[in-house]
């Protein structure tokens, strides 16, 4: 902050209710005359809409204070009745009691000048100078024009209460009856909690305390952004875990500021990133009690929007501590954990397990568990410029090679392919081939014959979805793809809508990422992950197809049918012993019977042994795009106003 010596004011925090934030996560910042810089690197915000350079308040020699906006996002200021917005470049004169949104509806502070400048001018005195661009309409004219505005908006969303209302009628509210037994959860997945849904909306889903619970001895705590202040208050238990180990991938400035926060016992490791754009982006928890391992693989960063307000998904799998006699024993679940955990090169440290004693604890050690149990296969990416045999360990080239080996029911033939996700890559046509002819892989059980290409569709918010989503287009600033990236021509055959009656996520605005393969309400497989569609989370065929160069790392969760019977599934907070951990696998002839994977409209009754129930948050098929819906970009501007009556940015 560069500022001189003399103090003028101070900018105090304020809460939803515009009374001062006292809970102590975002401190007052004093304002002196000079240049006084704001952003993430002054105030504890993750929120990567806040530029580290977000804005400036300028105090002059008369102890007059300018908000200059630094950073590409808007900013508010409230004065009396008015909210001004600022554009990037542009400033605007505060006084007393102003209140400047860094952004428009979030992080409010409230001006507070010192008694011997307050004095010096009022506001009721001196017109305020606008530059150029920020308008100011009188404040009756105003009023008008936001009332009439909001009553149109009021219509429109009753409307569509009354068409969702039927919807949902129509599809019985599908997840209301989505209740897997402990034994069959493993082999599904579950939403995550949404704060403002309806009760049914929320059957069966979780939070973040639902699965960091019990005696965990050592906690791995993989993601992208990270708020350890929530992070604690929504997880009391981590206080207790005796080593927490936190892989993210936040910038330098951020993790400086998460140091301050943590815990003696919390080290944090950010991943060696050797190819530029890249990021760790995936979303898992590794915990480790002392009997057995606790996996968890995500949509969510560790931030409050995306645990409270938006589409999640979360699976979970407990597996014991191998036998002696097992020791050496892999399985295909265990070789991809192995890769993964390897190439993240966390600092080995020792701990000292109850049932194990002193151990070094590195990716080595999660051999110790036995997962022959396991219902998924790991889909994982890593950055490099991957050759030979490992090529086909990461990315698409890992999901080709697994689907290549699968044999599926012939009604998968050439059946339609979906792609959902929060963020769109720089892509072309001859990479969304690429992608395609590994989504496309896996032969049909009739002829062995290859299932041939299917004929993908995005399920992508419309600006519609975004502007009427539970946190109006705010929720946009988590959809982050700009206009080059969304408006490319051969795009448009792809758009299909996120429509979400059954699941009552209609105004949830997806932050989760699935892939899938299906025909009517069935599946042939599955893909839950943290991968976005880019060639920097999927990796790109380079030198004549010998050479995937990936950017980033990432890690999903395949659901294939199984021919393996599951029971009794071992738990490493209830009270079952690794012994009663069965898994059966039918004997393999012709006519095996395998699990069938439905979603949560299906006619199937998830009662049934082999049926699994994917409890898929959108609807299937997805109708496409109108010609008036307009997919979501988050850098042009949407001058008609959301459910909190702003418009973006």
């Amino acid at each position: 902050m560069e500022t001189s010596s003399k103090k003028v004011g101070v900018l105090v925090p304020l809460n939803a209710n515009l009374e001062e934030d006292t809970s102590n996560s975002i401190p007052r910042v004093e304002i002196s005359k000079g240049i006084n810089l704001l952003g993430r690197d002054v105030i504890p915000i993750t929120d990567k809409r806040l530029s580290r350079k977000h804005v400036s308040v300028i105090v002059s020699a008369d102890d007059s204070a300018e908000v200059l906006v630094e950073g590409t996002n808007p900013v508010v200021i409230r004065s009396q009745d008015q909210r001004k917005k600022l554009l990037s470049g542009q400033k605007l004169t505060i006084r007393d009691g102003d209140i400047i949104e860094l952004i428009p509806g979030h992080y409010l502070f409230k001006y507070k000048a010192l008694d011997d400048v307050r004095k010096k001018s009022s506001p009721n005195k001196q017109k305020r100078p606008l530059t150029e661009g920020v308008q100011d309409e009188p404040l009756t004219q105003k009023r008008l024009r936001q009332v009439s505005e909001d009553e149109a908006l009021a219509r429109r969303l009753q409307t569509e209460l009354n068409e969702d209302t039927q919807d949902t009628k129509n599809s019985a509210e599908a997840i209301r009856n989505f209740k897997p037994s402990e034994d069959k959860i493993p082999q599904t997945f579950r939403l995550m909690k949404v704060k403002g849904l309806q009760p049914w909306a929320n059957t069966s889903s979780v939070s973040i305390a639902d699965v960091i619970q019990g005696n965990v001895v050592i906690a791995v705590l993989s993601n992208y952004m990270v708020d350890i202040d929530w992070l604690m208050s929504a997880c009391p238990n981590l206080k207790n875990i005796p080593h927490v180990l936190v892989v993210h991938g936040e910038s330098d400035g951020r993790q400086a500021n998460m140091k301050k926060h943590k815990l003696e016992n919390w080290i944090f490791h950010k991943p060696s990133l050797p190819i530029a754009w890249g990021t760790h982006h995936s979303k898992a928890m590794f915990l480790v009690y002392p009997e057995g391992v606790r996996i968890i693989v995500h949509t969510a960063n560790l931030i409050y929007v995306d645990w409270n307000n938006k589409s999640q998904g979360l699976w979970m799998q407990d597996f014991p501590l191998k036998n002696q006699d097992c020791l050496n024993k892999g399985s295909g679940f265990e070789t991809d954990l192995i890769d993964y955990l390897s190439a993240l090169k966390w600092p080995e440290f020792s701990v000292k397990l109850p049932e194990l004693g002193n151990i070094s604890f590195n990716s080595s050690f999660f051999k110790r568990f036995d997962y022959s149990s396991a219902t998924v296969r790991l889909i994982g990416s890593v950055p490099g410029y991957h050759t030979g045999s490992n090529i086909k360990k990461w990315g698409h080239m890992k999901l080709r090679s697994i689907l290549q080996d699968c044999v599926f029911d012939k009604e998968f033939q050439n059946s339609p392919l979906i792609y959902q996700f929060s963020s769109l890559g720089s892509l072309d046509e001859k990479w969304m081939s690429e992608f395609a002819f590994s989504m496309s892989s896996g032969v049909s059980d009739d002829n062995k014959k290859p299932l041939g290409l299917g004929d993908p569709l995005i399920v992508w918010p419309t600006v519609e979805d975004i502007r009427c989503s539970l946190e109006g287009y705010a929720a946009g600033s988590c959809v982050p793809s700009p206009q080059k990236n969304v408006e490319k021509p051969f795009l448009k055959k792809y758009w299909a809508k996120w429509k979400a009656t059954h699941t009552g996520r209609c105004r949830a605005i997806p932050h989760i990422k699935t892939f899938t393969r299906y025909n009517g309400q069935n599946l042939a497989w599955f893909l839950l992950t943290s991968a976005n569609l880019s060639k920097a989370a999927w990796g790109a065929l380079q030198k004549n197809n010998t050479q995937l160069m990936i950017r980033s790392y990432e890690l999903g969760v395949l659901f294939l049918p199984s021919s393996t019977i599951h029971a009794h599934a071992f738990s490493c907070t209830e009270n079952r012993t690794p012994s009663e951990n069965v898994h059966v696998s039918s004997s393999k002839t012709h006519e095996e019977k395998r699990t069938k994977l439905v979603t949560l409209s299906s006619l199937h009754t998830n009662k049934m042994s082999d049926v699994i129930t994917l409890p898929v948050p959108y609807e299937l098929p997805p109708q496409r795009y109108s010609s008036e819906d307009v997919p979501w970009s988050w850098d042009r501007q949407y001058k008609k106003r959301d459910v909190f009556g702003q418009v973006w940015p």
